[in-house]
C-alpha cells in the first residue's frame, strides 16, 4: 500500500493545530470518509497536535492517504520534546501532568483505528493514528 502524502504540518503556534485540522478533515472528505468519521479524525489530529504545542512547543504532523486494498488516513505526529516517563500512566483515562481533563492520548485512542505510540524520554515522541474507510 503506497501513501500520498501531504506536505507536513508544522506545529509552532495554535494556527498549525487549526491547518492540520483543516488539512485532514479536507483529505477525509475527498476519501468519502463519513461526516462522523471526519469529525473523529479531526478531533484526534487536534489533540494530538495541540499535545505537540503544549509538551514540546513544536513538531509537526504528517497526513497520508492509504490508498491500495484498503483506503484510509494516517497520521503521524511527532516532536523533539521531553518524551514521555511513563506511557501506560499517560494513556490513562483522566491522568494529566497540565491540569486539563487527561482525554488527549487515550482520547484519540478511541477515536481512530490504530493507534502507535513511541516515546524515550529525553528524545521525543512519535503517535501514528490510522482510519480506515
Amino acid at each position: 500500500m503506497k501513501p500520498e502524502s501531504i506536505p507536513s504540518v508544522e506545529i509552532v503556534s495554535s494556527e498549525g493545530i487549526v491547518v492540520a485540522r483543516q488539512k485532514v478533515r479536507e483529505l477525509a472528505v475527498n476519501m468519502g470518509f463519513s461526516a462522523v468519521d471526519q469529525t473523529r479524525i479531526a478531533t484526534a489530529v487536534s489533540e494530538l497536535a495541540r499535545n505537540i504545542l503544549v509538551f514540546a512547543g513544536k513538531g509537526k504532523v504528517a497526513i497520508f492517504a492509504l490508498q491500495g486494498d484498503r483506503k484510509g488516513i494516517q497520521i503521524v505526529c511527532e516532536d523533539d520534546g521531553p518524551g514521555i516517563a511513563d506511557i501506560e500512566l499517560a494513556m490513562a483515562d483522566g491522568y494529566s501532568t497540565v491540569k486539563s481533563l487527561g482525554l488527549g492520548l487515550p482520547g484519540a485512542r478511541r477515536l481512530m483505528d490504530e493507534f502507535q505510540l513511541e516515546s524515550e524520554p529525553g528524545n521525543g515522541t512519535r503517535v501514528t493514528v490510522t482510519k480506515w474507510l
